[in-house]
């Protein structure tokens, strides 16, 4: 062996190997489910990942550590743990008013006088009966029907759309299927950035901010106006499932401070804290996160997304042959997939942070495990931890019983698996419900 060879200090531990432990043989590139946790190095900081225009800003507010998210560096804490950590910005969400950093939800703009035709042949829904300022909740697929991205699809004119992205880079895949289909648009990125004003405090901070027109704004309605000066759109839109809105800044690169300044300074009078993105509260609302509770290989039926599917859309549209075929098989009893995502009560500690590993679930205490968990917080109105979490179908029936093996931080006792319960989602009421559960609380079926 040479010296400087570095497999000299070079070991694998059967349990941190990147070795899948799930059956995941429907899909290409499994999920990873023996990562290893924290990761104790230091991220370097280059030119390959942006910097937002409200990055120096979340800086000055406290952000003290940050993740990726479509190439970009995301706030993902303010306060530290030692000061109460993210339950402490979790109080601030669910009692008062929050201002989040997301400049991150990339906006992908398709103008021209095709415009409807062309992001009615990219979405499932029917983009053609969204009126000029409005927005929906959307997914794209491809042409198997995975899930390529679930943004927020704002229409600010009779021939322009944005794409507010969740985290996959959309603008490449969108440029590329015009090539083959030559719609008359244009698509680019454009310099537009959205921040988040998020809890029960929201409206009246953004009557303050845009006027009281605010105040009759429905949800997922668009307004347009000024903040010091500056041009913006805003949406009743978040993720959160509090009451809330996105303000998207126009010429964000020139104005992110002029915007930043206004909404603290409205925000002094309502209790305004500055917040990263609350996954706790957004768990418990059931909203999804790209790249966590699917992705490209996921199936809107298997993620409570079949809602987004229409049996009516008789335009053609990209997956739209596989997705029928899917539903047809589910329908006859006979799902092309193994895994099912779920909502699950479950025992152990306060889960208090991220979790940095896919935590694995069992059908038994003892068994061998089936299952993983992709999104787990702790619920204080619910007093325990709740979590979303992919199980084989044949356990996905409300009430099953579980195992989810958790950290030893978390666990009742180390090295031993907790029970959980499979449970309906949302976890707890929205204050600002998605169509799903608007369509449950009509009593119909959101998943096919």
């Amino acid at each position: 062996m040479k010296a400087n060879d570095p497999s000299a200090n070079f070991t694998v531990s059967a349990g941190t190997a990147n070795i899948p432990s799930v059956d995941q043989s429907d899909r290409r590139v499994p999920i990873n489910l023996r990562q290893s946790g924290p990761t104790p190095v230091e991220m370097l900081i280059d030119t390959r990942v942006r910097k937002s225009p409200y990055w120096h800003l979340s800086m000055a507010a406290g952000c003290w550590r940050a993740s990726v998210y479509n190439r970009m560096y995301h706030p993902r804490g303010y306060v530290r743990p030692e000061d109460g950590g993210a339950m402490v910005e979790y109080d601030a969400l669910v009692n008062h008013v929050t201002l989040w950093n997301v400049a991150v939800e990339r906006q992908i703009q398709v103008k021209g006088p095709e415009a409807a035709q062309f992001v009615d042949f990219v979405i499932t829904r029917d983009a053609t009966k969204i009126p000029p300022m409005r927005a929906r909740y959307v997914i794209l697929c491809n042409e198997a029907g995975g899930v390529l991205n679930d943004p927020v699809l704002l229409r600010v004119a009779d021939d322009e759309f944005w794409f507010s992205l969740s985290d996959s880079d959309l603008m490449f895949w969108l440029q590329g299927v015009n090539v083959g289909r030559r719609f008359d648009v244009e698509i680019n990125e454009i310099d537009v950035a959205p921040v988040q004003i998020q809890g029960p405090k929201s409206t009246a901070l953004m009557a303050d901010l845009v006027g009281d027109e605010v105040r009759e704004l429905p949800s997922y309605g668009l307004l347009a106006g000024q903040i010091a000066g500056c041009e913006v759109i805003v949406s009743q839109t978040g993720f959160s499932g509090e009451k809330g809105y996105e303000i998207y800044l126009k010429d964000a690169t020139v104005h992110a401070e002029a915007l930043w300044k206004a909404v603290l300074e409205a925000g002094v009078a309502h209790q305004l804290a500055v917040i990263a993105p609350a996954h706790h509260r957004r768990i418990a609302a059931g909203i999804l996160s790209w790249g966590q509770d699917m992705d490209a290989e996921t199936l809107p039926f298997q993620v409570n997304l079949g809602y987004q599917v229409p049996r009516k859309k008789a335009a053609d549209y990209i997956g739209k042959a596989a997705l029928e075929s899917a539903r047809e098989a589910i329908e006859a009893g006979n799902p092309p997939f193994t895994q099912q995502l779920v909502g699950m009560r479950l025992g152990g500690k306060p889960i208090d942070d991220y979790a940095p590993d896919f935590w694995l679930i069992s059908a038994e205490r003892d068994g061998e495990p089936v299952g993983y968990v992709t999104s787990p917080w702790f619920s204080p109105e619910l007093g325990g931890n709740i979590a979303m979490g992919f199980v084989p179908v044949t356990a996905a029936d409300i009430g099953t019983q579980l195992w989810v093996h958790l950290p030893d931080r978390y666990a009742e006792a180390p090295g031993q698996p907790v029970e959980a319960e499979v449970v309906a989602m949302p976890f707890r009421e929205s204050a600002n419900p998605n169509q799903r559960e608007r369509l449950a609380v009509r009593g119909l079926d959101a998943a096919l």
